[in-house]
This record gives C-alpha cells, structure tokens and sequence, in this order.
C-alpha cells in the first residue's frame, strides 16, 4: 500500500518583512528585515555585504519623498513588506559632520550644511543628536552675528523653527540680542528680504510669544504693527498667514488695556482695508484652512472684547449710564417732526416725561437702570441702543414712535427688545468663549467697519421691528418672535456675505412668511412617522437593519476616500501648517496614512505608513486619549479627538484629532463597524432617521389616503353559537 505523505506549508513569519536597502554609489541589497532583529544586528549585516567598517557610523533611512526620518526601535513598525530603505551616516556622525562644516567650511559648504540641516531637523532623533552636541546654541549664535544673507540666514531660521518644534528646548533659552536680530527682518521692509527670512521670523516670533514665559513685552516693543500690517499686504500666502497669526499671538497675550490699542489699531479704515483687499478678497479667490483658522481666531479675540461690557451690570452711581439712557429719550422725544428741540419747557408741564420711558419700550419705566441688571448682556445693550440713537437717528426716532404711538397692543417695545436682541447676538456669535483650536468659521462683513457689532445691532433691531409687524405680535408672542429672529439672522449668516449692505438685503428676503415657509418644507420632509402607530413601528423594526447596513457602506466609503487631520502634538497642541491624511484600502483590511500638505489628496501608494485593521485593540474617544490627557481649557479639541489602540509594543497608539463633528462622527462610526461594534453617532442617528423617513414615506405611497389606526383592530370575541354553520350532506 502506497501513502503519501502531505507536508504542511511553512507557516508565514509576521515579523519578517522583505524589503530594499540602497545607498549612494552602491548595488541595492534585498534582504528579509526581523523586526525581533536588534537594528544594529541588522545594519552590521548591510555593512558587511558592502564591504564598509565602522557599522556604528551608520543607520537606516526611510526614503520616501515626505518621510525620510531616521529608524529606530520606535518606529521600526512602520517597515512593511516592498519599503524601500537607505543605509546612510548615523544622526551622530551627520551632526558632527555639519557642525564641523559651520564652524570651518568654506560658504559654499556652509549653505550645503545649512541647506542639509533644515530638511534633516523635522526628524526627532536627528533634532536630539544636534542638540546635544550644541548645535541649537551655534545656529543661536549664527543668527545673532548677522552675518549670514540671504539662503544661508533663510536655512538658518528654517532650521532653527524645525529644531523648536520638537519641544525639547524651552523657548524661555532666547536671549535680548536673538529677539531683536529676528524682529528686526521682520521689521525690514526692503524688496530685496527673502520671503523664507520673512516667514521664519514671524513663526518664530508667534512662538516665543505663545510659548516663552516673559518674552511678550520685549517681542511686543521690537515689532511694530504697521509693520506686520505691511506684511498682510504681502504676495505670499505664508507670509500674510504667519503675520496674522503672529498679531493674534500678541492679541491674545496682551492684558485689556493693549488688547483694545491692537483692536482699535486692526478695526482702523486702513487695516481692515488691507486685511479686506488683500487677505480675504485676494487674487487667487480662496482663503486657505489656515488662514481662515487665523481670520476666525482674530475676529474672535476681537469681538470678545465686548465680553467685559456684557457682563457688567448698570452701577446706580454710573452718572454716564445715567445720562445715555436720558439721551435716549431725548432723542426720541425733545424734537418736533424736524428734529429740532421743541419747546421742553411745555412738555415738562404736561408731566410728559413721566411717561415717555415706557414709551421706548423698558420694562422697569419708572427706572429704566434696572433693565440693564441683567448678565449677559448687561451694558453692552445700552451701548448699542445709544449707538443706534446717535448713528441712525432717522431709523431709531421712527422705531419707537412708530411703536408708542399705537393704539392697539400690538406694538413693539423698544427698550425690553433691544436687551433681548443683543443677549442673542452676543449668543450667536459666541462672544465670551476662547477661540476653537478648529475653528474656521468667520464673517468677511466684520472686517468692513469700525464698530461692527453695534451696526450688526442696527439693522437686526430694524429687522425685529420688521418681523414683529408681519406676525402681528403682542407682548405674549415674545418668545415666537426672538425665535423666527434667530433663525433669520442665523440662515443669512451661513451664506457669509461679504458687506454688511449683503446681510441687509439677504434678511430682506428671509421674511416672516418665508422662514414659515422654510419650516413647513422641513417639518414635511421628516414627515409623520414618528407617530407611534404599530404597523409603523413594525415597519420600521424589519427595515431598520437594512438601513443600518446602508449607512455602515457609506462610513466605509468615507474612509476609504479618505481624510486630512491637523497634526497635534502628544500635549494637544495644534501644530501650524502640519497635515497628515488617512484612508482605509478599498479591501477594508488596512489603513493608509502619512504627512501630506493642505491642498493635496494622496493616493493610496503615496501614504508610506500602514496599519492592520486586526491590529487595532480598541478606539478611545474625547479626554482617554493619550494625546488630549494633559490639555486643560480647550473643550473643542477633547470632544473631537479620538484614538487607536494597538496590540503594538513600539507605538501604542494612532492619535486624531476631527476637523468637525460630521468627520469625528463618520471616522467613529466606520472605525467601530471594522471593529464589530454599534455604531452609536449622533450622524448615525440622523441618518437612520432621514433614511426610514424615506423609504417608510416609499413603501406607504399605495396607502395614500388610509388613515393607518394607532393599533391594529381588536379581534372580536367567539360567537355565541356556531348555528350559521351549514352542512353538506
């Protein structure tokens, strides 16, 4: 009897990955790379197939376009079968090398260091290397000289900002001399600066400002804003970008005296011209991710100045409070049908003004002081009504005779109105709140006058008065009307207009009929199947996991399209101008990832770095992951953050953090259906009921007209007798 035998196929080595180790003036080797193996093992074995001594001298280099960092014991994971590595001079051996050529080259072999330097700095084991060898302290030196012009001075600061960026060094090291040699390039208006000089500077600066604990004074009394406002009229998007986000750094570390010099400075004609012309109506037409974060950041920190008369209440002993809420009145009442001062004198003996403060509308007329006790939006309101009174005399007379002069109930009480106004507004446009660190969302019209809020005031109180007369208010609808408001405003809002004179004529078109209109439209589309009748709810139960099915397709598609992150560091601070981008391979097995700029949408082949979905050990959400721990203050970052656990000893963890709520919500969901798990999103929620919504709406058409009972017809009981029964015989 013949047996075979049958041999089982060798088990595959996960740890064992085939790739390619070139370098210069060499024959590449293939070899098979353990990742138990010790990489000096590993490189020794490279050295001896060459032929070169010294294997200490050297070390192994990705070789990819956007990731050429060194490897170590940390990021060995990252080699995955195909990946094509150099063999190349150790991080010591290279620092030394440059070191020696800053010290003793010639200029040529000074700029090829430098130039060197600047691309190797952004590696953190490079970065460790050159700083422990004072590195740091000589490139310090080299820009306190002076002496270094043109490339040379741009890879100097280039480098030095790549080196800071790592944290291993405090920013609190710079001294005098270093400060005011970089303000000074950025005070250099000459046309013959390098642009690389000019944005180094102004990085550096914004850091030392945000970063450096007594810095600020000395950065604040070396840079002059027409300076930096010279800057925003620059042709170079970075460098516009960076000197916004410099003059936000000083906005925001200034105390409140200088933070209303800097808003009276920016909110000047000629500023916010520049800023207006040249920034957000630029030639290229679009304001990039960055750029539209510092818009956000500046109008923030410039509205939130308003913070500080919002919540302060009216002092009894305020004589000028006093004396702005007589004015009111005064305007509104000492003038005949000209608007000249009649004859007061009379008025006071008809006991006139006994009752012209209910007139415009207070609701404590015997005291109008006590209207303005109420935080937020305490003396802020009665600001805005005096500015409304002094700059649109016109529009505010007829506003409160128009309402006083009614004989019905329906009019429209300026006073009470105003205060609710602007308590909404100030909750629309979040004024008190710090800036997101993923904010983007600002509003060109702020940037084209002086006082933008209180004109924001007047033509939402002209627009109040408007929509009150459509709905026929009395005092009762209150609530009603500062509702239908809200959803005007906030509708001619979203389409960002350009100009106050936009935000007019849009709110003309958003009447009372129209926002009616808008929400019947809304009210039908989610239709009446949220109604609680039984064949519904079984309709829903059986379709429910198809729809389910449906949205897990589209979570998936959306991350294999995938998406583009703002990197952070482990502390959870926002790093400026660095991206990485993420998407899952079209099998759903792997995710590819890597550094990418704002603008651009790598291909599956173009993100170097991969991981196993099998790999991830759980997904973490909000304060637990390991990057948000040690951030204090900042409630956007946490909630938007999440991370991936993994069975990996050299990286614990995969760390995002959400551009908004939609992609935190779709990367969540989709990270969870990998994982087996509910997918448990507000999105999902949403989505499930737009999409039974639809499909109940699709299966009842044939039922149009039925009225479906709230539960199936009772069966009736047994009959008596069963005598109606007939029988054949």
């Amino acid at each position: 009897m013949n047996t075979k035998v049958f041999k089982m196929p060798a088990m595959k080595d996960s740890n064992i990955v085939k790739i390619a180790v070139e370098m210069a003036q060499q024959v590449p080797q293939l070899i098979e790379f353990n990742q138990k193996q010790p990489l000096a093992a590993i490189i020794q074995e490279l050295c001896n197939g060459w032929g070169l001594s010294d294997p200490d001298q050297y070390a192994l280099q990705f070789s990819e376009n956007n990731n050429q960092n060194y490897i170590t014991e940390k990021n060995r994971n990252e080699i995955k079968n195909g990946s094509v590595l150099r063999l190349t001079h150790s991080p010591s051996t290279t620092a030394h090398d440059i070191l020696q050529k800053l010290n003793t080259g010639t200029n040529e072999e000074k700029l090829h260091a430098l130039q060197k330097l600047s691309k190797l700095s952004t590696d953190m084991t490079f970065a460790l290397e050159f700083i422990n060898k004072q590195g740091l302290a000589l490139i310090i030196s080299i820009v306190e000289g002076g002496k270094c012009k043109g490339n040379m001075l741009a890879y100097s600061l280039i480098s030095f900002v790549e080196l800071m960026d790592h944290g291993i060094v405090s920013w609190d090291i710079l001294e005098s001399p270093f400060i005011n040699k970089v303000a000074s390039y950025v005070n250099n208006q000459s046309v013959t600066q390098d642009a690389k000089v000019v944005q180094a500077s102004l990085s550096i600066l914004e850091n030392i400002v945000l970063n450096s604990s007594g810095k600020y004074g000395q950065v604040e009394k070396e840079v002059t804003f027409p300076n930096l406002v010279m800057h925003l009229q620059s042709q170079n998007p970075v460098i516009q970008q960076n000197a916004i986000a410099l003059i936000n750094a000083l906005f925001l570390k200034a105390d409140n005296s200088k933070r209303k010099a800097i808003a009276a400075t920016l909110s000047s004609k000629q500023v916010r011209n520049v800023i207006l012309t040249n920034v957000i109506q630029s030639a290229s037409g679009q304001v990039g991710a960055e750029m539209a974060h510092q818009l956000y950041v500046l109008q923030t920190l410039t509205l939130g100045l308003l913070e500080q008369r919002m919540n302060s209440k009216m002092d009894p002993q305020d004589q000028d409070a006093h004396d702005k809420i007589k004015e009111l009145r005064r305007i509104a009442f000492d003038t005949d049908g000209t608007g000249v001062p009649g004859d007061i004198a009379a008025r006071k003996q008809l006991g006139v003004f006994a009752k012209d403060y209910k007139k415009l509308g207070f609701k404590y007329d015997i005291n109008p002081a006590l209207d303005f006790t109420e935080t937020p939006p305490g003396m802020l309101a009665l600001d805005c009504m005096v500015y409304f009174a002094r700059n649109h005399t016109e529009n505010y007379t007829k506003v409160v005779l128009e309402n006083s002069c009614r004989a019905d109930e329906h009019e429209c009480p300026f006073g009470r109105t105003s205060v609710e106004l602007v308590k909404l507004l100030c909750e629309v446009l979040r004024i008190g709140e710090a800036p997101s660190e993923q904010g983007q969302n600002y509003h060109p019209m702020f940037f084209t006058h002086d006082h933008p809020f209180e004109e924001f005031f007047c033509i939402c109180i002209i627009l109040l008065n408007k929509t009150w007369k459509e709905m026929r208010a009395t005092t009762e609808d209150f609530v009603k009307v500062f509702s239908v408001v809200r959803e005007q405003i906030t509708r001619a809002l979203v389409s960002q207009p350009t100009s106050l004179d936009k935000f007019r004529a849009k709110l003309q078109v958003l009447t009372y009929s129209e926002i009616t209109n808008l929400w019947q439209q809304e009210r039908t589309s989610r239709e009446e199947w949220e109604s609680h009748a039984r064949p519904i709810v079984e309709l829903k139960e059986q379709i429910t996991p198809e729809i389910m099915e449906l949205i897990q397709q589209q979570r998936l598609g959306f991350l294999v399209e995938g998406t583009r992150f703002t990197k952070y560091s482990m502390r959870g601070q926002r790093i400026k101008d660095k991206f990485w981008y993420v998407r899952l391979s079209p099998n759903h097995k792997v995710f590819h990832y890597g550094d990418c700029d704002e603008k651009s949408v790598p291909t599956l082949e173009e993100l170097p770095n991969k991981l196993a979905v099998v790999d991830i050990k759980a997904l973490i959400t909000g304060k637990e992951c390991p990057h948000m721990k040690d951030v204090r203050g900042r409630k956007t970052t946490h909630q938007l953050a999440f991370s991936l656990t993994l069975d990996s000893v050299e990286v614990t963890s995969l760390d995002f953090v959400a551009p908004d709520e939609q992609v935190f919500d779709y990367w969540t969901d989709g990270i969870n259906a990998l994982l087996g798990n509910k997918m448990l999103s507000k999105e999902t929620e949403n989505d499930l009921e737009t999409l039974l919504s639809m499909d109940i709406k699709l299966r009842l058409l044939d039922a149009e007209g039925v009225d479906i009972p709230q539960d199936p017809p009772a069966i009736p009981s047994d009959p008596p007798n069963y005598d109606f029964c007939y029988e054949l015989k």
